[in-house]
């Protein structure tokens, strides 16, 4: 008897589950699937935390926005990936999204290295099948649009390095440019030449501080 395929399918949009249950029925690994379907970050935490009545999952579908769960300080999908390599550490994660960013696919790469990264707007029907199939043998699949945007963004690399990042962070938490030397142990000079580069990314010929916090936040860094 084949063993069925669970899955876990996380996504705030019920119609989005039922698409996915339906395409993938059809997968070309003659996989029997059986799934379990979660709406909002809290039945997804309580689903992937529960000791006493644990469910195997050799796969989840996890969507990067969802309603959140503030008791357990659960903001986003990316947020229950990182339970799930815990709780869950043998099962795939399949992240869908429909943020384009490269900062934030960049980001979910990098944190949680996904066996699959979707943006919602690249696949079709066909294409699903064929990133659970390669997903499935072991493979990792990134869809166009990730792919494309990373491309970009290596080529970009110097304006993304450690150092500018934690300086976009620490403008965020509210630390003035002129205290930002004593942080990060570089000097003036040298800050305000990663600062034209950080607005060169987000195209901000000037701006303010305010401005590249506006448009870290907007592209999802922070």
């Amino acid at each position: 008897m084949q063993k069925k395929l669970k899955i876990l399918m996380i996504d705030d949009h019920p119609s989005m589950i039922e698409g996915y249950k339906i395409i993938l029925s059809y997968n070309n690994l003659g996989l029997e699937i059986e799934t379990t379907a979660a709406y909002n970050c809290e039945v997804a935490y309580k689903i992937i935390t529960n000791k006493f009545n644990k469910i195997y999952f050799d796969l989840v579908f996890l969507d990067y926005s969802l309603p959140p769960y503030e008791e357990k300080n659960i903001k986003s999908g990316q947020d229950l990936a990182k339970l799930i390599k815990i709780h869950l550490p043998n099962t795939k994660i399949v992240m869908l999204t429909s943020h384009t960013e490269s900062i934030l696919l960049y980001d979910i790469i990098s944190k949680i290295e996904p066996n699959g990264l979707l943006v919602k707007s690249d696949f079709s029907a066909e294409e699903l099948l064929s990133a659970f199939d390669k997903i499935m043998e072991g493979e990792i699949y990134h869809s166009i649009t990730v792919k494309h945007n990373l491309k970009e963004m290596f080529s970009q690399k110097k304006i993304l390095d450690q150092q500018n990042r934690k300086i976009i962070s620490l403008l965020v938490q509210g630390i003035k440019t002129k205290n930002l030397p004593s942080y990060l142990n570089i000097s003036m000079s040298a800050i305000e030449k990663r600062k034209v580069n950080i607005r060169c990314y987000f195209n901000l010929e000037k701006g303010s501080d305010e401005d590249i916090i506006r448009e870290a936040k907007k592209s999802g860094l922070v």
